[in-house]
């Protein structure tokens, strides 16, 4: 399978994750206020979008610790369909709180 299909599903993972995990987004909300808040010029609807954003990021970088440990113990140079694999369910494995949401509301 081309690799890009890999990169878009753990984009959509993250995706699902950072827009439908209210207590994730609820969480990084709660710090994301009074750190960013001044910086968004105090907006809200801003300052969600971003703490939106900080939970897709953290969900693809979350996911992708299984694969890179994998790498590491088998001391592939590059990413192979397998590492590729383990990060995209890493990251399906995270967004599972989310699917309920994005199922419900649908996009």
């Amino acid at each position: 399978m081309n690799r890009n299909f890999y990169f878009i599903g753990i984009a959509f993972f993250g995706m699902i994750n950072g827009i439908f995990n209210q207590l994730a987004l609820i969480f990084a909300l709660l710090y994301v206020q009074p750190l960013a808040g001044p910086l968004l010029f105090g907006s809200v609807p801003l300052t969600l979008m971003f703490a939106s954003l900080m939970v897709s990021t953290a969900t693809v970088i979350l996911g992708g610790i299984p694969a890179a440990i994998y790498e590491r113990v088998t001391g592939a140079q590059d990413s192979n369909n397998v590492s590729l694999w383990i990060w995209l369910a890493g990251t399906a494995i995270l967004a599972l709180p989310a699917a309920g949401n994005f199922v419900k509301i649908g996009f």
